[in-house]
């Protein structure tokens, strides 16, 4: 006999959600402050329950379950002093959870006092396993639990005049309970309630415990959706656990199986595998063009609030906040990365400095957006708050193309394509050597000291270049090499033509220019010029060298010295009468 069963699965042959889309933002309910509270190792005191009560308003919750009332003096008192305090807004719905059992539903109305928004959130479990090891109920006794509980909220409500009430009702563990039983279970609740007389029922149907594949909760949500009397007096919420791992899934699916609304966590935080992650569920709707209505532009904050309030760590491959999710190690991500940014970055210039200086989440639905394209980044990262700045980081298993990145992306030089595979594994023999990915510092002093500017053995130490008059130029210099000076003359139809040419004469070498670019770094005063060169020698390889200097021929000059600095340090046959 096996020791697992597997789950069975929902008899609807006809189901229609796996055709459907999701267009519209759900209802928002954070349980942050009762679910991911009483899963903290040390609970949140009255200080950090305020600071993430206030950043929940602020990212846009319109409804939040801020704790259990009747078994926690301080979530009373913290309800208390929000109410006393009057720091709720008006467009915010606070709501408490209760057990249907009368003396915390006395105590849990009494919290309420002065309250002008609230849900009661009553709730039993009805699951087969419950009934038959928790509580030795039957079906009935445990239905008899559920209706007494809504009874005694009614009988309370005068105790809450003025106070806007809406009943919210959770078979707890429904995912372990007989849909039919679920059903019967929910619709007496609801025939209690009376919405007509008493206004709109919330049925929320928690996978309490995730205990089959996000389809078959799909599927109870739909049967229990065509099932239910009254539909359309019912607001059907979901709120799912990830003990499967696949809580986002099962939510997705059980939106678009009709459910309206769901409960979740910021990052997942919550009991075992944690509740369903909201900033996941939200920005997955903002990756497909879905205003979520919830605001996590500054994310990095959101994150840190959290952080503080819970003392808990977000993992680095958290989707959209982990510190690595939007970086690249391997060489043709990065290539591809690089490109993508570079298109879209185009599109944004041609729009005209405006479009640049938005606001990056609030204009992201707007006609004139450019679409954003970039191959491995499913969204902008300045829309949350995020930078390209960590898109790409280099190790022994990058490319050239990350490297090249990182080198414009933060000191400003393009380096010239040709160049980016020799670059690269400059960048890869040191990541290899230190067995750890490179810092964009350490970048870019491998950059520079192994091509920028070389100086050993040979350096210039002063030219002059002059025009005669048949157009071509005429260059004098000294030459160092390793503290000996050493007269060079050539003449050429350029500046680094006339340069090669005295090196060839020099020493009897025989090099040509195979590639030549050149680009200004800096602004204003501090502008300098970068020559990148590349020499291809009588056996056909190539070296590159830059030069960076004040002067566009000086940077010429000590490019191609770099190259043969490099040369020379290569053991390269070549230069071997140098």
């Amino acid at each position: 006999m096996a020791k697992y069963r597997p789950y069975p699965p929902v008899k609807l042959s006809d189901r229609t959600w796996p055709e459907r889309v999701i267009s519209t933002p759900p209802q928002w309910c954070s349980v942050d402050l009762r679910d991911g509270n009483q899963a903290l190792a040390t609970p949140m005191n009255i200080d950090q329950k305020m600071k993430m009560f206030s950043l929940l308003v602020e990212l846009g919750f319109k409804e939040i379950e801020i704790g259990f009332p009747s078994a926690s003096q301080i979530e009373y008192d913290f309800l208390r002093s929000l109410i006393e305090k009057d720091l709720i807004p008006e467009d915010v719905t606070i709501q408490v959870l209760t057990q249907s059992r009368r003396h915390l539903i006395e105590r849990t109305v009494q919290s309420l006092k002065g309250c002008k928004k609230a849900i009661i959130h009553l709730y039993n479990s009805t699951s087969e396993q419950q009934r038959r090891i928790t509580f030795s109920m039957s079906q009935q006794e445990i239905l008899d639990i559920a209706i007494a509980g809504t009874k005694t909220i009614i009988e309370l409500l005068p105790e809450l005049e003025g106070t806007e009430v809406t009943l919210q009702y959770s078979p707890e563990s429904f995912t372990g309970t007989e849909l039919p039983y679920a059903l019967e279970v929910c619709q007496q609740v609801i025939q209690t309630w009376d919405p007509k007389l008493r206004g709109p029922v919330i049925i929320n149907l928690p996978a309490t415990v995730e205990l089959s594949t996000p389809n078959i909760y799909a599927d109870q949500i739909e049967w229990f959706s065509r099932n239910l009397d009254h539909r359309e007096q019912i607001i059907i919420s979901l709120h799912t656990h990830n003990d499967r791992g696949t809580g986002v899934a099962a939510t997705e699916l059980g939106l678009m199986a009709g459910a309206q609304r769901v409960e979740g966590t910021l990052f997942g935080n919550g009991e075992r595998t944690g509740n369903v992650d909201i900033v996941t569920l939200a920005l997955n709707l903002f990756s497909q063009g879905i205003n979520p209505g919830l605001d996590f532009s500054n994310l990095p904050r959101v994150r840190q609030v959290y952080e503080e309030c819970t003392q808990m760590d977000v993992h680095p491959r958290h989707p959209y906040a982990g510190d690595l999710v939007f970086t690249a190690f391997s060489g043709s991500h990065q290539d591809a990365i690089s490109k993508g940014m570079a298109l879209v970055e185009g599109k944004t210039e041609a729009l005209g400095t405006q479009s640049k200086a938005r606001s990056s989440w609030n204009q992201a639905f707007a006609e004139n957006t450019p679409l954003w394209d970039v191959p491995y980044i499913p969204i902008d990262p300045k829309d949350i708050g995020r930078t390209y700045q960590a898109i790409i980081r280099i190790n022994s298993q990058s490319g050239k193309g990350g490297v090249a990145y990182i080198l414009e992306q933060e000191y400003g030089f393009r380096v010239p394509r040709a160049m980016q595979p020799e670059l690269g594994a400059a960048a890869n023999r040191v990541s290899d050597s230190l067995v750890r990915e490179l810092t964009a510092e350490e970048i870019f002093t491998i950059f520079q000291e192994e091509f920028v500017n070389c100086r050993s053995p040979f350096s210039l130490k002063s030219y002059s270049l002059q025009r005669n008059g048949s157009h071509q130029v005429a260059f004098t210099g000294v030459l160092l090499q390793e503290g000996e000076d050493m007269r060079l003359q050539g003449l050429g139809n350029g500046p680094i033509d006339a340069f090669v040419h005295a090196l060839k004469e020099a020493f009897g070498l025989s090099l040509s220019v195979a590639e030549y670019t050149e680009q200004a770094i800096g602004a204003g005063s501090g502008t300098e010029a970068a020559a990148f060169i590349c020499l291809q020698t009588e056996h056909g390889d190539r070296i590159w060298g830059v030069g960076q200097d004040t002067d566009t021929s000086g940077a010429n000059f000590a490019a191609i010295l770099s190259a043969i600095n490099r040369g020379i340090a290569a053991g390269n046959t070549a230069f071997s009468s140098l």
